[in-house]
């Protein structure tokens, strides 16, 4: 096995301290006890952390966000499965137009899909609603979970799907003892992704969101425009404790590396 020299060593030390750097120091100010942004080298204090119990809106947004990521994130694994199927398993007219059309939302800003989708759900009558934002959600993530669902679709060996036919499986019992269980690393870590990619959407749901739906980005933009206070800090340092719960579960049930990157143990 190769090792990484020294030059290698220092260049992958300073990228991650500047990955992490940022997130450390959200932390470290969220237990502040000042009224400002600050770091608390004067004491610590969990006096932002209960300031987000007196704000319900950020509580109102949490649990909204994580509404919507959900049923965005599983919305677009409903599509993106049998588009991966069909694009990564079969040759046909038009393939590479159809997959470069489901992969667009990766090129075009949030900005402008913002614009048009507010043109749009005007029209229809769907602007601030819950079923917009769901569907501009999905939308915007399905690119993230196709892909990931496209990379599991080329592992799959096709001979143990005909083997299962061969033995008098049907199509569907195929598919869902055989095709499903090999795509299912694909499809967990295409749904993470698209869930997180949701849950972090600000520049498209500020023009969607409404008083009644509110995401909580959108609500932390919202509180910085009016007044800049470590509360902001101490709800992304509960976010970003979540998070990374959230990480070490799943590599402990799963493994992050298969998740990922579709490895077998």
């Amino acid at each position: 096995m190769m090792r990484n020299g020294p030059l290698a060593l220092i260049f992958h030390t300073l990228f991650i301290t500047f990955t992490l750097a940022p997130l450390v120091v959200v932390c470290l100010v969220a237990f502040t006890d000042k009224g400002y942004l600050s770091m608390p080298f004067d004491g610590a204090s969990w006096r932002w952390f209960a300031a987000i119990l007196d704000n319900p809106e950020f509580v109102d947004g949490f649990w909204f966000s994580l509404q919507l990521g959900v049923a965005s994130a599983t919305l677009a694994l409903v599509l993106s499965v049998p588009a991966a199927l069909a694009i990564g398993r079969y040759s046909f007219p038009g393939r590479g137009a159809i997959n470069a059309f489901l992969l667009s939302p990766l090129m075009i800003p949030h900005l402008v899909l913002g614009v048009a989708f507010l043109r749009f759900f005007s029209e229809a009558d769907l602007n601030g609603t819950y079923l917009g934002l769901v569907l501009a959600h999905t939308l915007l993530i399905m690119p993230y979970a196709l892909r990931l669902v496209l990379s599991g679709t080329s592992g799959i060996d096709p001979t143990l799907e005909h083997a299962a036919h061969s033995l008098g499986a049907s199509s569907w019992t195929t598919f869902k003892r055989v095709t499903l269980p090999l795509l299912m690393p694909g499809i967990a870590s295409g749904w993470v992704l698209a869930f997180i990619t949701s849950f972090d959407e600000l520049t498209m749901s500020i023009f969607l969101a409404s008083p009644s739906s509110t995401t909580l980005p959108v609500r932390m933009y919202l509180h910085i425009e009016e007044t800049i206070d470590p509360l902001v800090a101490s709800v992304s340092a509960v976010l970003i404790f979540i998070t990374l719960a959230l990480m070490l579960v799943l590599d402990r049930l799963f493994g992050i590396e298969r998740l990922m990157v579709g490895k077998g143990h």
